[in-house]
């Protein structure tokens, strides 16, 4: 069963895993989503993991230690089998429970952490995969509606400040290896979209000879005392 969903033609619906591995990006398009009502209780899960302040990874030791009900026990198995499939697929999938994550540094010049809007990037021909099976979903945005953090007047007078340098090529070569031009500020009006629960997706990260631009999303904002499930690759 699925819901239906509305999305700007970058991105596009598909409906199997089989779809989502296996379509080019192309024609604009940077994310292709498989929309999914899971079986399960997964706060249950989420609720049981007793976890530390951080991403923890999870695996079969990690579930079976917990004393779960027949709902709990469906939401696990759809997890494993979600990673089962993508490993098969010769990918990398990690199940986490996230936990928060460590505090910004209040002194530097731009927020870098992956609740920032930001591109994945790669030296190699790789996607991200993303499951959000509990909490709050990731976010993406649309390019029409950012505009890189490098380039707002204030943000680029910290950076050079903390260059401590010209805006040269010195500047530029500065802020790729820093990795700060991988990260984005929401244009006046620009709406988010949400990835939804459920819902796995393959988003086009920055890598050489990719021929569309590579997706904008972050993570949310952690919740006090919420804890997240994710799949990751």
């Amino acid at each position: 069963m699925t819901r239906e969903l509305s999305f700007p033609p970058s991105i596009r619906l598909v409906q199997s895993l089989d779809e989502l591995v296996t379509t080019r990006f192309a024609d604009g398009v940077n994310a292709l989503c498989w929309p999914r009502t899971l079986e399960g209780d997964f706060a249950e899960v989420a609720a049981g993991l007793d976890v530390e302040i951080g991403i923890t990874q999870l695996d079969e030791v990690e579930f079976q230690g917990l004393h779960l009900s027949a709902a709990g026990q469906r939401a696990v198995r759809v997890m494993l089998e979600d990673h089962r499939l993508l490993t098969e697929r010769g990918l990398q999938p990690e199940l986490n429970c996230i936990n928060g994550y460590p505090p910004n540094d209040p002194s530097a010049p731009l927020r870098t952490d992956v609740c920032s809007f930001h591109v994945d990037s790669a030296t190699c021909d790789a996607d991200t995969y993303l499951c959000t099976y509990f909490g709050a979903s990731s976010e993406g945005l649309l390019w029409e509606q950012a505009m890189r953090s490098v380039v707002v007047p204030e943000t680029r007078a910290r950076l050079l400040d903390a260059y401590g340098g010209a805006d040269d090529a010195g500047f530029a070569e500065w802020l790729n290896a820093h990795h700060f031009d991988l990260h984005f500020a929401p244009l006046p009006g620009a709406k988010p979209f949400t990835f939804g629960v459920g819902n796995l997706w393959r988003v086009a990260t920055l890598h050489p000879g990719c021929t569309v631009q590579a997706c904008i999303h972050r993570a949310p904002d952690p919740l006090p005392g919420e804890k997240r499930l994710l799949l990751i690759s």
